[in-house]
Formats: C-alpha cells, structure tokens, sequence
C-alpha cells in the first residue's frame, strides 16, 4: 500500500501533530461515552467529589437594631432577559436567559430617632400619643433555594467565551434585575402601610397592658 512518504512529493504529518490528535480523539470518545453512557458504568469512573473545604465564618461586627420589622412580603417574579449583538445572528452572538426569582422585602419602622417630644402621656397615665416616622422597605432579598433558571440559550461565540470565563454563564444580570421588579412590586404592593398597620397594633396593645386606656399613634 503506498503511503503519503511513498508518494512523488508526500509529505508526512508531524509527530506532535499526530499525538495532538490522538489525544483529540480519545477526549471527544470519553466525553461521549460518559454523556450518553454508551457503556454502562463507565460514566462513574469520571464521576465528581463534592468537598467543601471553606473555612469558619467570622463575626465582622455587630450592629444593633433599632426598627421594628413589622411586615414581611414574599414575592416572585419571572425574568425574560435577552441581550443581542447589532449585526450578527443569535446562532452566533446572543444571549437569552429565564429566571425564576423568589425573593422578600421586610417592611419596617424605625424607632430608633425617638426621643421625649415623640411620646406624650397625661397626667393620670391613662391616654399615650406616640408619633413615629412613616415605614420603610429593606432591599429584596432573593433566596437561592427558590429561584432558579428555566432555560439559557446562548450564541456559539457566547459558549466559547464561557470556556474561558471563571463564571461562565453568570446569572448576576438577572439576579440583580429580579431583585429590582421586587422592590418595584413591593412599593407598590401596599407593604409599607400594612407595616404601619401591624406596628400600630403592636403598641396599642403594649400600651394598653400597661393601663393605657387611650392610644394614640400617628406617622409622619
């Protein structure tokens, strides 16, 4: 059989050519084998360890609390996020991400700038005014045991550059815009004022305990 060196003007690959695909090849049919386990309990051979070697979690710093959490809004909402490129395909330049985020908004009221002139009792300690300022909304806070991606398509150049990337296919862009439409959704949802409500019930009946007869609490 005459081979490319018998041949008038052949050439012979390389040695490290010929290596270099061999070992090509050899990944390309582990990684097959181990997808679609084409041979039954080869694919545990390559099989992953889950360790985790963090260390203990410190204590930075203690800070006091001076609000009273008086409400807690659970929320979901569902992100379509699509980002593409001007003048190439989305077979080849795009992304497109659905995110399922669940997340929650305290709503609360803080006491902690109250002083004297804020609470005014009579003289018989019968009837209390208390005036607070109005409620406020903490930042939503999205909980990773709930949310979750639905599905990702991205272009072949978005998938190469994965290779690459220490987070590949982050999901910090949908995160951070499904936190946004909850704080949207609980600022107009009425989660301040049910705050308000459920604080004033709070101090009435401790005042009330007390032998306040008359309560009085005002925002503002």
């Amino acid at each position: 059989m005459e081979t490319s060196s018998d041949r008038p003007g052949g050439t012979r690959r390389p040695m490290w050519g010929r290596i270099a695909a061999g070992v090509v090849v050899v990944v390309v049919l582990i990684v097959l084998v181990e997808r679609f386990s084409l041979v039954p309990g080869f694919g545990g051979l390559f099989g992953e360890d889950t360790r985790d070697r963090s260390g203990p979690a410190l204590l930075k710093s203690v800070q006091d609390m001076d609000r009273y959490e008086a409400a807690v809004g659970n929320f979901q909402v569902v992100v379509d996020l699509e980002k593409d490129a001007a003048f190439l395909p989305d077979a080849i330049r795009g992304t497109r991400t659905l995110y399922v985020g669940a997340g929650t908004v305290s709503g609360y009221v803080d006491m902690g700038g109250l002083d004297e002139r804020s609470v005014t009792v009579n003289e018989d300690r019968t009837a209390a005014s208390i005036r607070l300022p109005h409620a406020e909304l903490g930042t939503a806070a999205l909980d990773p045991n709930r949310s979750y991606a639905v599905s990702k398509q991205r272009g072949l150049l978005d998938r190469i550059g994965d290779l690459f990337s220490d987070n590949p296919a982050g999901e910090q862009a949908v995160q951070k815009l499904a936190a946004q439409h909850i704080d949207e959704a609980a600022r107009t949802g009425g989660l301040a004022e049910r705050a308000e409500k459920n604080t004033t019930s709070m101090l009435e009946g401790l005042l009330r305990s007390l032998g306040f007869r008359e309560v009085t609490i005002t925002y503002g």
